[in-house]
C-alpha cells in the first residue's frame, strides 16, 4: 500500500493505542477500522435524476483484465433489466475487438465494432448513434489498454470522452479504472494519469482470486479519494461483487 499510508495508518493506530491503552487485539481491530474508514468513499457525481442513456467508460493499461471486466460488468446490467451495448474502441488491435465480440455473445449483449486501425471516436460515435435509434439503456466503452506515459494515446482517450459528451455533456456518466490486484505502487501512477485524462469515477479491482490482495487500492482511496465500486472474483461472467469494505480489509488482513 506503499509508505505513505502505511505510516498514516501506523500513526493514527499507535495514537489510539496509546489514549485508550489498547491491548494486541484491540491494536488489530482499530488497524481494520482505519482501513475501513480510508476505503469507505462516497460514490461521485451520481445524478440526481439517471440519464436515459447511461455512458461508461472503461480505462486501463494492458493485460490488466478490463475486456473481462466489462464483460462482467455488461452481464450484471443486463441481469438487472438493462438493455445494454458494447463498444470495441480498442482498434489497435484486432485481437481486442475479436475479444470483446467473444465476451459479448457469453454475455448475451449487442456490440457496435468498427475494422482494426480505425478512429476509436467515429466507433464511440456511431455506438452512441446506434444505442438511441435501439432504445439501448447503457453504453460500455471498451478503449485500448495504453501505457498511461503515452501522450498521444491518452489524447485519444480525451476525444473519445469528448465525442460522449456531444450526445450528453454528462457523459460519460462513469469512468471505471481497471486495476489488476497484483499491481503494486504503479497502480497508483496509473489512477493519478487517467484521472487528469479522464476524470476516473471508480475502480474495478480485477484478479482478486488469486494470491494478490490489491493492498494499492488503500493508497489510491487516501490520495486520490476514488471510491472501489467493483470486485473481479473469478473467470465466470457472474464473478463479480460490489465492493466491501469491512469484506475486503478482513481478507486483507487474514
Amino acid at each position: 500500500m506503499g509508505i505513505t499510508t502505511a505510516e498514516k495508518l501506523i500513526g493514527a493506530v499507535r495514537e489510539k493505542a496509546d489514549k485508550e491503552r489498547l491491548n494486541g487485539s484491540q491494536v488489530r481491530e482499530t488497524l481494520k477500522a482505519e482501513m475501513v474508514d480510508i476505503l469507505n468513499i462516497a460514490p461521485q457525481g451520481e445524478p440526481a435524476v439517471p440519464a436515459p442513456l447511461r455512458v461508461s467508460l472503461f480505462v486501463g493499461v494492458n493485460g490488466g483484465g478490463k475486456t473481462t471486466s466489462i464483460a462482467k460488468y455488461a452481464h450484471r446490467r443486463q441481469r438487472d433489466g438493462k438493455r445494454v451495448l458494447l463498444v470495441a474502441a480498442d482498434t489497435f488491435r484486432a485481437a481486442a475487438i475479436d475479444q470483446l465480440k467473444k465476451w459479448a455473445e457469453r454475455a448475451k449483449a449487442e456490440v457496435i465494432a468498427h475494422q482494426p486501425g480505425a478512429d476509436p471516436g467515429a466507433v464511440v460515435y456511431d455506438a452512441l448513434q446506434a444505442a438511441q435509434n435501439r432504445q439501448v439503456e447503457e453504453v460500455i466503452i471498451d478503449t485500448a489498454g495504453r501505457l498511461h506515459t503515452k501522450y498521444n494515446l491518452m489524447e485519444e482517450l480525451k476525444k473519445i470522452k469528448r465525442v460522449a459528451a456531444k450526445m450528453d455533456e454528462a457523459a460519460p456518466h462513469e469512468v471505471i479504472l481497471v486495476i489488476d490486484a497484483i499491481t503494486g505502487q504503479n497502480g497508483l501512477t496509473q489512477a493519478r494519469y487517467f484521472t487528469d485524462a479522464v476524470g476516473v469515477t471508480g475502480i474495478f479491482l480485477a484478479k482478486l482470486d488469486g494470491t494478490a490482495r490489491g493492498g494499492i487500492v488503500l493508497t489510491i482511496c487516501d490520495e486520490l479519494q476514488i471510491p472501489i465500486k467493483y470486485v473481479g472474483t473469478g473467470e465466470k461472467l457472474e464473478d463479480m461483487a460490489d465492493f466491501d469494505a469491512v469484506a475486503f480489509v478482513e481478507a486483507l488482513c487474514a
